[in-house]
Parts: structure tokens; sequence; C-alpha cells
């Protein structure tokens, strides 16, 4: 029974020893899983904090170099900064000079604002009366440049119309040209005796001696200057628009004939008019184109007092001039 007690016994702190085993060993292994765990994290965590720590040496690192770097600026910014008080104080001082020099300057132009004021106040006026003179002036000159514009358009019409005559009179002058070569090719014959064809001033001179057409203090034409004139009125007639002036000239020896002829008056006339009938029934033309006209002794062609200066005084000279009627209608209109 004891036995059986013992063995009883025996197996019940078996029993519980076993189980106290067990309990401890799940405890051991829990605990021993959280210390696994908690040495990993603490390893996790040396991990970061070197990683921290090496990032911390690095960003040390770099602020030493900031840290020397701005030693450095803070060395030259010092300078600077003595530098510039330096300045300043120059500038102060300058400042101060200045500021009594102008307290000087106002002590000693105050006496003077007043008279200022009064030239300030004059110039004023005087600035005003000389725009007012600007003013007139400037209408003067506006006027003045009307009239200018005006002048110059009259100066281009003037200038038109000189134009216009200076084309009319080259066509005159050539048309006296054209006129004396025809005179020149019909009297061939006569030139050089005692009759002479010239052209001057636009207007062709026919000159023919008293040798050629009439005798001595005589006013009938003899043949050979019938001829002569006959040969000029058929150019005339073929030129009807030229103008005629047939002048009597004779010398400076008194006339002292009875009737009709009582002086040089009347034989220059009279040799005109014997000299234009003559020309007017020779040919076909207008008797308005021709004038007559006597001109005594006072035209002489050589005033000497000699008989060869007489001889070529004493002569007939019949005078054409081209019409001027496109002439005469641009003066007009002028």
């Amino acid at each position: 029974m004891i036995k059986k007690y013992l063995l009883l016994f025996s197996f019940t702190i078996l029993m519980c020893f076993s189980c106290v085993t067990h309990r401890v060993f799940e405890e051991e292994q829990t605990k021993r899983k959280t210390c696994e765990t908690e040495l990993a994290a603490i390893k996790k965590s040396a991990q970061e904090n070197e990683a921290k720590i090496a990032e911390l040496k690095e960003q040390m690192v770099k602020n030493e170099k900031e840290n020397i770097g701005l030693k450095r600026d803070t060395t030259i910014i010092g300078s600077n900064y003595r530098n510039l008080t330096s300045k300043y104080d120059k500038l102060n001082q300058l400042n101060e000079q200045l500021m009594d020099r102008l307290n000087k300057l106002l002590a000693g132009s105050e006496k003077d604002n007043g008279k200022l004021s009064g030239d300030l106040q004059l110039t004023q006026e005087q600035l005003l009366k000389k725009q007012d003179e600007l003013k007139a002036l400037e209408a003067k000159l506006n006027k003045q440049k009307q009239d200018l514009d005006d002048l110059n358009a009259q100066l281009k019409l003037r200038e038109a119309r000189v134009n216009e005559l200076e084309a009319i009179i080259k066509q005159k002058d050539q048309a006296a040209a054209d006129l004396r070569k025809k005179l020149s090719d019909a009297l061939t014959a006569f030139e050089g005796k005692g009759l002479t064809i010239t052209q001057k001033n636009g207007k062709v001179y026919v000159s023919m001696d008293e040798s050629l057409l009439f005798a001595s203090g005589k006013t009938n034409v003899e043949l050979k200057g019938v001829e002569a004139l006959k040969t000029v009125a058929k150019v005339l007639e073929q030129n009807p628009d030229i103008n005629v002036m047939v002048e009597g000239h004779t010398d400076d020896v008194p006339m002292k004939g009875a009737g009709e002829i009582k002086d040089n008056w009347d034989l220059s006339v009279i040799r005109a008019t014997s000299v234009t009938k003559i020309m007017l029934n020779a040919a076909n033309i207008d008797a308005k184109r021709i004038t007559s006209a006597g001109r005594g002794e006072f035209f002489p062609l050589d005033t000497a007092k000699t008989p060869e200066a007489r001889k070529k005084n004493r002569r007939t000279e019949i005078i054409l001039t081209p019409k001027l009627d496109e002439l005469l209608k641009v003066l007009g209109s002028n």
C-alpha cells in the first residue's frame, strides 16, 4: 500500500515536473524569439545609426569647409567694413564742410535775393515781350512765305511765257535767215553792184545805193533798179508773213531845188514812195504790209564830210521783218 502510494506520489511528482519543464521551455522559447527580434531591431537601428553617423560626418566635413569659407569671407567683409567706415567718416567730414560752406553762401546770398527777384521779374517781362515780338515776326514770316510762294508761281508762269517768247523769237530769227537766203539767191546778180543784204536784230536789210536806183537829185527809178525791185517784190509775194518798211535816205548836202522837192525830207519821202509803188505793181503784195518813210539826212551810215561818205549815205533801205503776231499775243496775255 505504501509502495502503491509511493509510486503514485512519484508519478505525480514526475508529472508535475514534466509540466513545469515544458512551460519553462516554452517561456524560454518565447523569450528567445523576443530577443532575436529585438536583436534584429537593434542591428537594423545600428545600421541606420551608422548611416546617420556617416551622413553627419560628411555634413561635418562640409560644415567645416563652409566654416573656413565663412571665416575667409568674414575677414574680407571686415576689411571692407573698415574701408567703408573710413570712407564714411571722410564723406561725413566732407558733408560737414559743404554744409558749412552752404550756410555761409546762404547767409551771403540773402541780401541778393531781392535784387535777383527783381531781375527775374524784369527778365520775365522781357521774355513775354520777346514772345510777342516772335509771334509778330512769325506772322510776318508766314505772310512773306505766302508772298514768296505766290511770286514763285508767277515766276514759273513768266518763265513759261519767256520760253514761249524765246521760241517765237527763234522762229522769227530763223524766218529772217531763210528770207535773207532767198533774197541773196534771187539778187545774186545785183549784190556788190550797189546792193547789199544784211541780217541783224531779227530783220533783213536790203540796202540799195543811189547809183543803182536814182540819178542825182531825181525820184524816178532807173531800169536796172526797177529789175532789182521786181525781184525783191517776187520774193515778198511768196512770203506773205513779212512786213516791209521802205526808208529813203539822203546825204547832208541841202537841196536847192524848186517845185515839189524843196529839201532832203521831200527827196527821201518821194524816193521811198517810188520804190514802194514799183514793188506793189510788180507783184501781188498786200499794200497794208508796206510802210514808206523818208529819213532825210538824219540816219547816216558814215558821218564823215567826204564824197565817199556822202555817196554811202544816199541810199534806199528795204527793211523786212517777220510778223510778230504770235509774239504780240503772248505779250498781250501778260
